[in-house]
Parts: structure tokens; sequence; C-alpha cells
């Protein structure tokens, strides 16, 4: 039996029920595809950890580096050939460095499900491992962006935290918590210094001028949401009886 197709006299004017209805079924689409660009990136991710896994188990740099080269050219001249560019030389060196510096399959599965391989690209130039771990952990748990991850390692977030001032059993302890999805304790949040350079103050400033430059710019933000949606007003006088007070921000 063929199926006939709806024309436009088949249209019927939408009403509060087809409305929602087609709400859910818009919100069900777009949940399966991002499940399915999740499951696409992870799959991606763990391919170039095997990759590299596989290439540190020939021992291709250890005394033979000259030789481990020449292997490495060999065989991403056939992969590039055979799958693209993804897997030109340097692209197989770094997946080497990440199995090397990620060296545990669970660790590396788990940040799959948050972290992409550009996340992972950005991390590698890290040389402390404690401190690759921190952002590592970090980025997987407020969700960062690449961008953001990168602005992070930029401004040494992780040296400006008082966890790095620790021994490293401790700061190993810490980051076995946030693994484990535990609350890690205020040595990971309380930073010194702390960097406003986004404020846009010069020279010696007042601590009214740091709060008015704060307050300026979590206003600006707000009204990009739009204005009555969230904010109201800034320094709003509210009049009670015969005083006037002020509010910093009102929603």
């Amino acid at each position: 039996m063929k199926a006939i197709e709806p024309t436009g006299r088949d249209m019927v004017a939408p009403t509060a029920e087809t409305s929602r209805l087609l709400g859910e079924l818009r919100e069900l689409i777009r949940a399966a595809r991002r499940r399915v660009a999740t499951a696409v990136n992870a799959e991606q991710t763990l391919l170039y950890w095997y990759i590299g896994r596989r290439l540190l188990q020939e021992d291709l740099a250890g005394g033979r580096a000259e030789y481990g080269r020449r292997i490495l050219v060999t065989l991403s001249q056939q992969l590039v050939v055979e799958f693209g560019a993804g897997f030109s030389y340097s692209a197989l060196t770094r997946m080497v460095r990440f199995a090397e510096q990620f060296p545990d399959e669970e660790v590396v599965s788990a940040l799959a499900r948050q972290l992409g391989w550009s996340h992972f690209l950005a991390l590698l130039p890290i040389k402390d491992p404690l401190a690759r771990e921190f952002y590592a952990e970090m980025c997987h748990i407020e969700r960062w962006t690449v961008r953001a991850l990168r602005q992070n390692i930029g401004s040494l977030l992780y040296e400006r935290t008082a966890l790095s001032r620790n021994p490293e059993t401790v700061i190993q302890s810490e980051l076995a918590a946030l693994r484990a999805g535990e609350t890690g304790s205020p040595d990971v949040v309380f930073r010194d210094p702390y960097i406003l350079d986004f404020l846009g103050l010069q020279g010696a400033f007042s601590e009214k001028d740091m709060e008015a430059a704060i307050l300026r710019e979590m206003e600006r933000f707000l009204l990009e949401l739009g204005s009555g949606f969230s904010f109201v007003a800034r320094q709003k006088r509210m009049s009670i009886g015969k005083d006037d007070f002020y509010l910093d921000l009102l929603f």
C-alpha cells in the first residue's frame, strides 16, 4: 500500500496541543543528536589513545629515535592515503604523547565523555603531570570549552590555587577526590592572586572602584540575556517609610 503524502490543503492551524507536541519532538531530536555527537567524540578520542598506546608498545623512541621516526613516517603516509589527513606524522606523534601522558584507560574513558580531542591537545604541552591532571579534572567537572581551558592554562590557574602549594601527596589525594566526584577542599577554589585584567582597571584603585567594575561586567552580561528577563536595575532605590535604600542589583 502506497503512502499518500499530505498536501498543503491537509495542513491545519497550529493549536496549543500541537505546539506542545512539536516542542517535545524537537527536544527529543536535539537530545538524540547531542548524545550521538558526544558518543562520536568519545570514540574518536579513545581511538587516538589506542593508536598512541599501540605505537608506544613498539618502543619507537627509546634508543632508536631515528628508526622510530622513519617507522612513523611510513605508517602515516599509508594511513593518510586510506583514512585522511587526521593520521599525519605530527598527528601520530601527538597520539603517542597522549597515551604517554594519560596512561590509565579508565581515566581517559571517563574524561572523554566531556572532553573532546581538542581539549586533550590543549593539555599535552603542560609539563607538570599534577597541573595537567588538575586542568583535565576541572575541565571535566566544570565543562569548560576549549577556549576556556586555554584561557585558564594561560592565566596559570593551577599555579594560583592554594592546592598547588601543598605537598605532592596532598595534591594527588585532592585530585583523586575530584575524579571520584567528591567535593574538593577550599584549596582547589581559592586563588592568589586573582586575575582581574578584564575589568580594565589601571594603576591604583579602591575597593569601591573594583566593586563598580565587577558590577558593570555582571550588568553587561545580564542585559545581554534580555532586559526584564533576569536583570531589572542596578543601584535601585527602594523607599521604605522615610528611609531610602539602594540595591546593588535587582533581579
